[in-house]
């Protein structure tokens, strides 16, 4: 089985000493609290539940629910996958006709803190970001001076938008199946059908996932992770918009002030393809791989093509010393790994390559999951 992709991508602030530690000793030590896109009208054939769980699994509490309320799990809405090893919060949206079954819901894993009607059922996506306050425990002993310095460094770039390791599965599985769909070694019905269309998409998303990170790291080995080039695309981080860059020293001035993004490829038929040297660089990076967009078209409904920013500022970013370690306390936009800023204090993916079984899994707020995830 191919080393995990995510382990030994090399650090924006290598030079500087990380402070070790570990995560998520007990849920409370993983704070995530979900940034709405929208609050809940107040009036509609929808429930939105502001709910907060504890060490359990997404699917898991809709099983919960459905079971409840009566309700199928096609009619539970979410905006995002949370973590389980946590203490998380989020709006889950369920039937109006739930209301009077909520107070049943209450247990010592979950309870709900406000339920509120709406209009819609709320959809993936439907998310600004999560607020995550997190103790990272047994840190070396001068562990204060030391994120102080690494904060430092990242106030200017930002940390590096990696993909975390759980997006390519235990030791690359995930990540080796979506190479052979792609490349025709393995089709959908070589899936078993009760987790076909979950893996399906997981698997292929895992390959764009890799190349990103691939591209990412290229980047940063070239001296340009803040250098604006000719013909990248770019992102508006206030808008999402995008846009190829045709005036080097305007838009170089607008990322130093932190107003954009520069972009790396989620391969796909659809995607905004740069000009010039990034787009030689991604053809290259691309051919590397032993794959072609055509491969990519063959599924072109789950693989349509987006951009990712290379790098992430935090919002609301703090640390603190506590007594037995470090808290930070952070807030990140949708589809971005809290991990992956972590990462970059931490710096224990040496000690996890040589033993996987220290590996701390990450959430997703976001795209998949911003909790890291979404």
């Amino acid at each position: 089985m191919p080393p995990n992709p995510a382990i030994s991508l090399p650090y924006l602030t290598a030079e500087l000493a990380g402070i070790g530690g570990r995560l998520k000793d007990q849920p409370e030590d993983f704070v995530v609290e979900e940034i709405p896109a929208y609050e809940p009208s107040g009036s509609g054939e929808h429930l939105y539940l502001w709910i907060e769980k504890r060490d359990l699994p997404h699917d898991v509490l809709l099983r919960r629910l459905s079971k409840v309320l009566d309700v199928s799990q096609n009619d539970i809405g979410a905006a995002g996958i949370k973590d389980r090893r946590a203490v998380t919060r989020q709006y889950v949206s369920v039937p109006g006709k739930c209301a009077p079954r909520v107070g049943e819901l209450d247990s010592d894993e979950f309870r709900v803190l406000r339920a509120v009607p709406h209009v819609n059922k709320l959809r993936t996506g439907h998310l600004r970001g999560n607020r995550f306050v997190i103790i990272v425990r047994d840190v070396v002993a001068d562990a204060e001076s030391r994120t102080f310095a690494i904060a430092n460094a990242l106030r200017k770039t930002g940390f590096l938008n990696y993909y975390g390791e759980q997006r390519f599965g235990n030791e690359g599985q995930t990540l080796a199946l979506g190479h052979d769909l792609l490349a025709g070694r393995k089709s959908p019905r070589d899936i078993p059908y009760s987790k076909r269309k979950f893996l399906l998409r997981l698997a292929l998303s895992s390959v764009q996932s890799e190349l990103f990170n691939q591209a990412l790291a290229l980047r940063l080995h070239e001296g340009l992770l803040q250098t604006v080039c000719l013909g990248d695309v770019m992102e508006v981080i206030e808008s999402g918009g995008k846009f190829v860059v045709d005036d080097v020293a305007r838009e170089q001035s607008r990322w130093d002030e932190g107003l954009l993004a520069i972009t790396g490829p989620m391969f796909g038929v659809q995607m905004l393809t740069p000009l010039g040297a990034p787009a030689e660089s991604e053809a290259r990076l691309l051919n590397d791989s032993g794959l072609k967009l055509t491969d990519f078209a063959k599924y072109a409904q789950l693989l349509s093509g987006a951009r990712r920013a290379l790098t992430v500022r935090p919002g609301e970013f703090a640390t603190a010393a506590i007594d037995d370690g470090m808290r930070f306390e952070f807030s990140l936009p949708t589809g971005t790994y809290a991990t992956m800023l972590l990462r970059e204090f931490q710096k224990t993916d040496e000690q996890r390559a040589a033993d996987p079984s220290t590996a701390e899994f990450s959430s997703s707020a976001g795209d998949d999951g911003n909790s890291e995830t979404a």
